[in-house]
């Protein structure tokens, strides 16, 4: 019976850990992450959360981008930033994007 508690106390922790997991539309909301020309996102701010979350973000988006890169015989960098000028056009009002001069402009 303890082993079974502490097991359902195990996976609580586990789930409530994902159930508390910042994504990347309440980071942008929350102004902690904006979108850049080069087609990945930077920390506003520099939490640990905020920290791990552009890195998985940005992860996840070279891999796409190289998927697309190789399917059209171009350049990872080209792909990139035809995603980035994309991103920062389409980011709503009150979310952060960074301009052609490195500065956080909330749009």
């Amino acid at each position: 019976m303890k082993k079974c508690y502490l097991g359902l106390m195990g996976a609580a922790w586990l789930f409530s850990g994902m159930a508390m997991a910042l994504t990347l539309d309440e980071a942008k909301q929350q102004g902690r992450v904006g979108e850049t020309l080069s087609g990945y996102i930077a920390p506003v701010k520099q939490d640990a959360e905020t920290l791990t979350l552009v890195k998985n973000i940005n992860a996840g988006r070279t891999l796409k981008y190289q998927e697309v890169a190789d399917g059209n015989h171009i350049a990872i960098d080209e792909v990139a930033r035809m995603a980035g000028q994309k991103l920062v056009t389409r980011a709503p009002a009150g979310e952060y994007v960074r301009g052609i001069n490195g500065q956080w402009l909330k749009k």
